[in-house]
């Protein structure tokens, strides 16, 4: 099969043992992000397969209508980037592999490392001491904290795990039916939804994004936090209302923000507002990225690849096209 696989910036899927399991395809690694439909059929028209890397490139109507050769797309997890029924109509499988119960231990690692980041200001104390200033402020400690987590799956529940081990009182707010089943196992719930943004001293993220979800955390949300709570938001950045964020820190409420998802991806604007407040600890989207996460997550699309090339496609989103052939 003639592969392209996209997005991989530092071509480091390459160096991963599970890069072996390509050995009999044909395979091209873009290193490049390319935004412009146009510009991307042209590069992507010859290839049999397309291996996507997570979010970074959206896969429209517009793109698919251009590429006749493509059979196959090749990803994990959630697929929101991805027209599913533009797929089907082009005779594009896809596959992704939903990894049901098992989370992304190191997208939660990277919450509570943020979480710590902000509590203790470890960006703004090491600014201070490479200055010559040593320390600029007196930090908070975890233990005794209140932490609040929107959205009982499977990366919330391993953020509770971590948040419990560092003494903190957890309780969630989610859907109705993730209610019930976070006191069906025992956890507190918060009362109410306003309960939940205003008596927490740390409120994180754990939703997918989808259309029912965007913009699922509003202003009026934010403006309940205390001035002095952090808001934090590994998930996706469409999660909250556009603007709101930025708003709210500004307004002192919340007082502070640790983030890893923006709206707009990359951010490459040395000035952007959001990046550069001075109450926000901020990183470049790197939750998932652990050589550990991606020999996990690529060992999956490239058994998805090797599946399809041997005639017996797994993790199908859109049966019908393989039933059609």
């Amino acid at each position: 099969m003639k592969l392209a696989i996209l997005d991989d910036f530092f071509d480091t899927l390459r160096t991963l043992p599970c890069f072996d399991k390509l050995k009999d395809q044909d395979v091209t690694v873009f290193t490049d992000n390319v935004k412009d439909v146009n510009l991307l059929a042209e590069r992507l028209r010859p290839f049999d397969g397309v291996v996507l890397f997570r979010e970074r490139t959206k896969v429209t109507g517009e793109l698919l209508d251009q590429l006749p050769n493509l059979k196959l797309l090749s990803q994990r997890g959630a697929y929101p980037h991805v027209d599913v029924e533009a797929c089907t109509r082009n005779g594009v499988l896809l596959c992704s592999n939903q990894h049901g119960g098992t989370p992304s231990y190191a997208a939660a690692e990277h919450t509570f490392a943020l979480i710590l980041a902000s509590a203790r200001q470890i960006p703004a104390q090491m600014a201070s001491l490479r200055a010559g200033n040593w320390q600029m402020g007196i930090g908070k400690t975890l233990q005794g904290r209140k932490i609040g987590i929107y959205g009982y799956g499977r990366i919330g529940k391993a953020v509770a795990g971590y948040a419990k081990a560092f003494g903190m009182q957890v309780s969630f707010w989610a859907s109705e039916a993730s209610r019930e089943r976070a006191r069906q196992d025992g956890e507190a719930v918060a009362e109410s939804r306003e309960a939940f943004f205003a008596e927490n001293d740390v409120v994180t993220v754990h939703v997918r994004l989808t259309p029912t979800t965007r913009d699922l955390i509003t202003g009026k949300d934010l403006a309940l936090m205390r001035n002095d709570a952090i808001f934090v938001n590994t998930s996706r950045a469409g999660l909250v209302e556009k603007g709101a964020l930025l708003a709210g820190l500004n307004s002192g409420r919340p007082g502070f923000a640790a983030v890893d998802v923006f709206d707009s991806e990359p951010v490459t604007d040395p000035n952007d507002p959001l990046v550069h407040h001075p109450n926000m600890v901020a990183t470049p989207h790197i939750g998932f990225v652990t050589e550990d996460e991606f020999e996990l997550q690529f060992a999956d699309i490239f058994d998805q690849v090797v599946a399809y090339d041997r005639g017996a496609p797994i993790h199908m989103i859109n049966p019908e096209v393989w039933s059609a052939k």
